[in-house]
C-alpha cells in the first residue's frame, strides 16, 4: 500500500484512502448495515479534474505503466471502412434548436468481461458528471451494433410522436410518458429538465425505425449492451461540439485495447443538415514545440533536453529533441485534451521530475511590501460608506 501511495504521489495523484465497501457502509450507517458487504480492498484516488484519461482503471493503469516505463505509449488508429460499408449518422435540421451536435464511433470485435463492462459503464457515468456537465453539454449512448441496421438518423420530434421501450423497462411508452415515469427516479430525474419544456425531443433511429436513444435521458432497451456484445456503436450528442469530440475520444481510447486489433477504432461518417460530412472520432495527434530552457526556467531545474524528453514521454507525451538540441518536439495524443498550452507541458515535466526533487531556493529579490494605492483608497472609502450606514456585501467571485 505504501508503495502504491508513493507511486500515485510521484504521478501527481493522491491516494485518498484505502478502504472497503464494508468499511464505508459501517462508517455511514453502522456495523449492522455493513454485514454481508464486500471486504475487497478499494483504493480511493483523487484525480485532477482535467485528466479524463485517468477516470477509469484502463487509463489509470496504462498511464502508470508508461510512467514506470514498463510499456510503450499505445498508438491509436482510426480504421476507415471501405466505401458503403461503414456506419453513417445523419443529423436533421430539426435538432438545431435542441442538441445540434452529434459524433459517433464503433468499437469492433470487442471482448467484455464483467469487470471491463462495469468499467465501461462507470466511465460514461463519470464523464456525464464532469466534462458533460450532468449531460447538459454532452450525453453518451452506447449500443449493441448487431441489434440495429444503419444508417442512423439523429432528429427531433414532438414528444407524442416518439414511442419506444426504455432501457430495462418491460413495455413501450411515448416520450411524454417516459418523462412522467422517471420523474421519481433518483438517478434520471436530474436530467429531465434539459429537454422537458422543449416542443421537440431529440431522438436517434436506425434505418428500420428502431429507437436507439432519446438523449440526454435514456437509451432504448432494444440496443442494450451486454457481456456478449461484440460490436459497440457509440454516439455522443450535445450542445458543445468540442466537448462531444473529447468525450468520444476518451471512451474509444480507453476501451479500444479490448478490441480484436487493440487500439483501433472504426470511424463513422456524420452527415450534417447542409450535406457536409465529417469522419469521427478525430483521434487527432498534434505536435507542440517547447524550448528545454523554458521548461527548466519555469520549473526551477537544470535538466538536459534529452532527459526532459524522457520525462515527458513517461507522462504519455512522446517527445524527442530536435534542432541542435534547442527544441523539444512533443506529441499530444488524443487522450490528453487537457494539454492546451506550453505551460501544461511544463507542468507534466515538473510532475515527472518530482515536485519533491525540485530544489528550494530563496528568491533573489529583496523588497519591502507596500499596499497598492488603489487598495488604500478602497479601504478609506469602505470606512466612510460603513459610517454612512451601508452594509458591505462582498461576493466571492472564485
Amino acid at each position: 500500500d505504501e508503495e502504491f501511495d508513493e507511486l500515485c504521489f510521484e504521478f501527481g495523484l493522491e491516494l485518498d484512502e484505502i478502504t472497503s465497501e464494508k468499511d464505508i457502509i459501517s462508517k455511514e450507517k453502522g456495523e449492522e448495515k455493513a454485514k454481508g458487504a464486500s471486504d475487497v480492498v478499494l483504493y480511493k484516488i483523487d484525480v485532477p479534474a482535467n485528466r479524463y484519461d485517468l477516470l477509469c482503471l484502463e487509463g489509470l493503469v496504462r498511464g502508470l505503466q508508461v510512467f514506470k516505463e514498463r510499456i510503450n505509449i499505445p498508438r491509436f488508429e482510426k480504421i476507415i471502412p471501405a466505401e458503403g460499408e461503414g456506419q453513417r449518422l445523419i443529423i436533421t435540421e430539426q435538432t438545431a434548436q435542441i442538441r445540434p451536435h452529434a459524433v459517433a464511433a464503433v468499437l469492433r470485435n470487442i471482448t467484455f468481461t464483467k469487470d471491463r463492462y462495469d468499467s465501461f459503464i462507470d466511465l460514461q457515468e463519470k464523464l456525464h458528471q464532469n466534462i458533460c456537465r450532468k449531460r447538459a453539454l454532452v450525453a453518451i449512448g452506447t449500443h449493441d451494433l448487431d441489434t440495429i441496421t444503419g444508417p442512423f438518423t439523429f432528429t427531433a420530434k414532438a414528444p407524442s410522436e416518439i414511442k419506444f421501450k426504455p432501457l430495462n423497462q418491460s413495455q413501450e411508452y411515448t416520450a411524454s410518458q417516459i418523462m412522467d415515469l422517471y420523474r421519481t427516479d433518483s438517478h434520471l430525474r436530474h436530467y429531465l429538465h434539459l429537454i422537458e419544456n422543449k416542443p421537440r425531443y431529440p431522438v436517434i433511429y436506425d434505418s428500420n425505425g428502431v429507437v436507439l436513444s432519446m438523449p440526454p435521458i435514456i437509451n432504448g432497451d432494444h440496443t442494450k449492451i451486454s457481456l456478449n456484445t461484440r460490436n459497440v456503436f457509440i454516439e455522443c450528442t450535445g450542445t458543445d461540439i468540442t466537448k462531444a469530440k473529447i468525450v468520444l475520444d476518451i471512451i474509444v481510447t480507453m476501451f479500444s485495447e479490448y478490441c480484436e486489433k487493440p487500439f483501433t477504432v472504426e470511424a463513422v461518417e456524420v452527415v450534417y443538415p447542409n450535406g457536409k460530412t465529417h469522419i469521427y472520432p478525430e483521434l487527432a495527434y498534434r505536435t507542440e514545440k517547447v524550448k528545454p530552457e523554458y521548461i527548466n526556467k519555469k520549473v526551477g531545474i537544470s535538466e538536459t533536453p534529452s532527459s526532459l524528453a524522457k520525462l515527458l514521454t513517461r507522462m504519455c507525451l512522446k517527445s524527442h529533441v530536435t534542432g541542435n538540441g534547442n527544441h523539444l518536439e512533443v506529441e499530444i495524443p488524443p487522450t490528453r485534451a487537457d494539454i492546451i498550452h506550453a505551460c501544461d507541458i511544463v507542468e507534466d515535466a515538473a510532475i515527472a521530475y518530482g515536485y519533491n526533487n525540485i530544489q528550494m531556493v530563496i528568491p533573489k529579490t529583496y523588497t519591502i511590501a507596500n499596499q497598492l494605492p488603489l487598495n488604500k483608497l478602497t479601504e478609506l472609502l469602505r470606512l466612510d460608506l460603513a459610517a454612512a450606514g451601508f452594509t458591505e456585501a462582498l461576493t466571492f467571485a472564485l
